[in-house]
């Protein structure tokens, strides 16, 4: 029966619905929290719902994510998805107040909706994925249930004893419901700290236990020992980087690297239980590798440059490292894998990274030479965590979403015509050679400068292509040729400057590159959906 009656209205009655309602919540996240870290902490709800919601947005609403938020946006993503939450269990807390039922159950069907999304994740591994969320609403729905009965018993009590809205004009009266609405007020404060001490004790015990299964995939990163390499790349030439302060390094931190994925929880491998299946047309049998084996290959080194194709005209999603992995070519021809262009049977090489993400490659630019890797190490040391440990695909020239499977575990050779991976799925190109590209970076845009000689400096870039030509612009100017930086090879970037005689005002300047094959970076302004972004990059300075 409904409680409106006998229930105290006003900002108390909401304060304790608000409070019952966030408090039941924290309960059932921490729960489930905890349990998603005894079954497998990429199944806890946020992750899995956030995980659901990056599937079904829209590509332009993703890319409109990354310009925004950058490496951010999943970060932004949770917070969203727990204000959400947060708002919803606050209403519940006060329906719940109303009636008995109404609030718990929208707990047990959030919880629902956690256990679909969970199911439907494309690395779901059983039935043990949608026990997080079932455990965490039952949790919280007992919860909010509890500290309702003694909310309203304690209002009911004061109403009983006089303790209505209006003063009470017997003193005998007002002393009980003092006593009695006391009594259950404290009932309930008792209810809402129990919950909050048991919620939060098992939220810090579920990141313990989160923190205790990655801790073999941290010792075997810290523990691996990368070979050295059969094929060194060949020495950085002198003068491939510039003295220009405010210009790309031209080799990339790997803790500056940028990192675009859709990973709201990083996996972490243990590398001595990765394995990595082969298989599919061309493939006479099923082949799997473990790291071992592939570190007994022999490894090759290389200089690559990666670009994002979520990167805008003059965008950050860009970065060079040295590369140490095997031959990915190698691996599959020794598999049985023949490229079309011999009479293979497959032209589409997909990759499934342990997260469930799907990537497609056409299997001729594997395998043309070109230097396709399975990379175990970045710069020096093995793979971060954040960049594919233990071991990511990557192929020279071609944009990230199309090759560079971080977190692979399954190579399945294919046809397009058979199989369209995640991004082609969300109406992104099949194919997507990386597009002819360059890149003002000092001086900054709206910059305030001085007066005479100003350098001007970026990078370019065309991978697997290179660039031979860079030009800038000031105003509806001649093109001007900039001095470029030594070349190191084609699959890596390119720096370049120039010296400007800025004359006082206001100007624009812009730049295009040329790559090796002749061609001109194109003015025409394209947006990234569905094959990278075109047009050139320009800023406007203020010379003073």
């Amino acid at each position: 029966m409904p409680v409106v009656s006998t229930f105290r209205s006003g900002p108390h009655r909401t304060a304790v619905g608000v409070t019952a309602g966030l408090l039941a919540a924290f309960a059932a996240l921490a729960v489930a929290e905890l349990v998603a870290g005894l079954v497998r902490p990429a199944a806890g709800p946020v992750t899995v719902v956030g995980g659901a919601l990056i599937d079904r947005t829209p590509p332009p609403v993703k890319d409109f994510a990354v310009r925004t938020f950058g490496e951010d946006d999943k970060t932004v993503l949770r917070l969203g998805i727990l204000a959400v939450l947060a708002l919803f269990a606050a209403a519940l807390g006060i329906i719940a107040l109303r009636r008995r039922w109404a609030g718990p159950g929208g707990v047990l069907l959030f919880g629902f909706i956690g256990a679909v999304a969970a199911a439907s994740r494309p690395d779901a591994q059983g039935a043990g994925d949608v026990l997080p969320s079932l455990a965490g609403a039952a949790a919280g729905a007992l919860a909010l249930l509890v500290m309702r009965e003694q909310a309203v018993r304690g209002a009911t009590a004061q109403d009983a004893a006089g303790g209505t809205d209006g003063p009470d004009s017997s003193g005998e009266g007002a002393g009980g419901g003092a006593t009695g609405g006391g009594q259950n007020r404290r009932g309930f404060l008792v209810a809402a700290g129990v919950t909050a001490a048991v919620a939060t004790t098992g939220g810090l015990l579920g990141r313990y236990v989160s923190g205790h299964r990655a801790r073999g995939a941290v010792a075997s990163r810290e523990g691996l020992v990368l070979p050295a390499p059969a094929s060194p790349a060949p020495p950085v030439p002198r003068g491939v980087s510039l003295p220009v302060p405010g210009i790309t390094p031209y080799t990339t931190r790997n803790a500056d690297f940028y990192r675009v994925d859709t990973a709201l929880v990083v996996p972490k491998v243990d590398a001595g239980a990765w394995r990595l299946r082969v298989r599919g047309k061309g493939v006479p049998r099923l082949r799997t590798f473990g790291l071992e084996d592939l570190l007994a290959r022999p490894p090759i080194e290389r200089d690559i440059t990666l670009t994002c194709v979520s990167n805008e005209v003059g965008g950050p999603y860009a970065g060079n490292a040295r590369w140490l992995g095997v031959r990915l070519d190698d691996l599959l021809a020794e598999c049985g894998v023949v490229p079309p262009s011999r009479g293979g049977a497959a032209d589409q090489l997909v990759a499934r990274s342990v997260d469930g993400m799907t990537l497609g490659s056409p299997v001729e630019d594997v395998m043309d030479g070109r230097d396709a890797m399975l990379a175990v190490g970045m710069n020096g040391e093995p793979l971060p965590f954040d960049h594919g440990f233990p071991v990511r695909m990557l192929v020279p020239g071609l944009y990230g979403y199309v090759s560079a499977c971080k977190w692979i575990e399954d190579i399945e050779l294919t046809t397009f015509d058979a199989y369209d991976p995640y991004w082609v799925e969300r109406k992104w190109a099949r194919r997507a050679p990386v597009k002819t590209q360059s890149r003002i970076d000092t001086p900054k845009p709206f910059a305030r400068i001085p007066a005479g000689t100003v350098t001007v400096a970026g990078v370019a870039w065309a991978q697997h292509r290179g660039i031979t030509r860079v030009q800038i612009r000031v105003d509806d100017g001649p093109w001007q040729d900039a001095d470029l930086a030594v070349q190191n090879t084609t699959d890596t970037w390119r720096q370049w400057s120039h010296r400007w005689p800025a004359a006082p005002g206001g100007h624009r300047i812009t730049v295009r590159a040329t790559d090796a094959t002749g061609r001109v970076q194109t003015e025409r302004r394209a947006p990234t959906v569905p094959d990278g972004a075109t047009g050139r990059h320009s800023v406007f300075v203020t010379v003073t």
